[in-house]
């Protein structure tokens, strides 16, 4: 069976992805199911089984209070909430209601297999192989996140811990943890967010491979203006994203001076190995531990573009402005400076900016 044609396909139903579909309809593309012939058309292709986009896989205790960078998706604000509210209650739904109103027409769920080249010519179109059909398009816009692909290190002796291992994303509440003792590891927002919660009930012992570097001052315009920039740096360069936090330091946070003023935020170097019962330290100590939990962040969830080759040896991809320096007719939204709430509303108007722009060239 052919592939259908469309204009633009959009891959992740996230806050990129919507981002990006919303601004190619207010830019005259419709959804292809819609399609008259008159218009060009757009088709948004999600894994997920709902809309919500990682949200709806976000742990049951994260609070509308506590959630790191909500922002609202454009043209429809978010909607009043109590702040005891469960995220993945709240959110999930607000993207039901977005995709709803704008008349998105997500495709759900499909997961995307590849993308490749349709021929050589540099301004042909793109294929995208899923297990719900193929389609080929003019442009891809790729916002797939990164909660699908959480990392988890391989240290010395992990096979044998008699113990629990899990990582952040398969996370549920503190209670599991009760009465235990847990290796937290991980410098992130998410470590001392859950160290905090888990040392209510449980004790917690947080091991981080540098130390962490706290910075007093608010994580205000300017500095969120640097943090961008170091990451948009690097990722021009086709190095891997890095975090935030490796840009601009750790900055205190109401969870983080809540652990401190418990005497629960102490920092230990990283551990040696892993034992059947518990962690050795660099010094030869031993840490007895029931649980380990790898608060160790996500990868972009990129696998699917493998067949472009456009990774770098570095283990990166080299963008501008959301734009593939190097597959032009590709967008990566959602991927390094655009990986915030914020900055993946604006990476989403950018992105369809650009098509227009080339369309406009292209028809002079």
């Amino acid at each position: 069976m052919e592939p259908a044609a469309v204009d633009v396909v959009v891959i992740g139903a996230g806050q990129a992805g919507l981002s990006a579909a919303y601004h190619l309809q207010r830019r005259g593309f419709a959804p292809a199911q819609r399609s008259t012939g008159a218009a060009p058309t757009f088709l948004v292709l999600d894994a997920n089984p709902g809309p919500g986009g990682a949200w709806q896989h976000r742990w049951p205790s994260l609070r509308m209070a506590t959630v790191n960078g909500i922002h609202e998706l454009p043209g429809f604000a978010v909607p009043p909430a109590d702040p005891v509210a469960a995220s993945r209650d709240i959110l999930p739904a607000y993207f039901a209601d977005y995709e709803e109103r704008f008349a998105l027409d997500v495709l759900r769920p499909v997961n995307v297999k590849g993308v490749r080249r349709v021929d050589d010519d540099p301004r042909g179109r793109l294929l995208v192989e899923t297990d719900g059909g193929a389609w080929t398009a003019q442009y891809v816009i790729n916002a797939t996140g990164t909660w699908t692909r959480p990392f988890r290190p391989h240290y010395p002796g992990q096979e044998r811990f008699r113990g629990r291992q899990l990582h952040v994303a398969d996370y549920v509440s503190a209670e599991e943890f009760r009465a235990q003792r847990v290796v937290v590891v991980g410098a992130g927002v998410s470590a001392v967010q859950l160290l905090d919660e888990i040392s209510h009930v449980a004790d917690t012992f947080w091991v981080t491979r540098r130390e962490p570097d706290w910075v007093e001052a608010d994580f205000d315009i300017p500095a969120r203006v640097a943090a961008i920039a170091g990451v948009e740096d690097r990722v021009r360069r086709g190095l891997p994203p890095g975090s935030v936090i490796s840009v601009t330091g750790m900055h205190w946070t109401p969870w983080a001076r809540a652990a401190e003023a418990r005497g629960v935020l102490v920092r230990h170097p990283m551990f040696a190995s892993i034992e059947e019962d518990g962690v050795r330290m660099p010094d030869g100590s031993f840490e007895p531990a029931d649980v380990i939990l790898w608060a160790t962040g996500f990868r972009p969830a990129l696998d699917h573009l493998s067949p472009l080759r456009l990774r770098t040896p570095e283990g990166g991809f080299r963008v501008e402005n959301g734009r593939s320096i190097d597959e032009p007719r590709l967008f990566l939204i959602g991927y390094g400076p655009s990986q915030s709430t914020v900055g993946a509303n604006r990476a989403g108007r950018d992105a369809v900016r650009a098509i227009m722009a080339d369309r406009v060239a292209l028809a002079a």
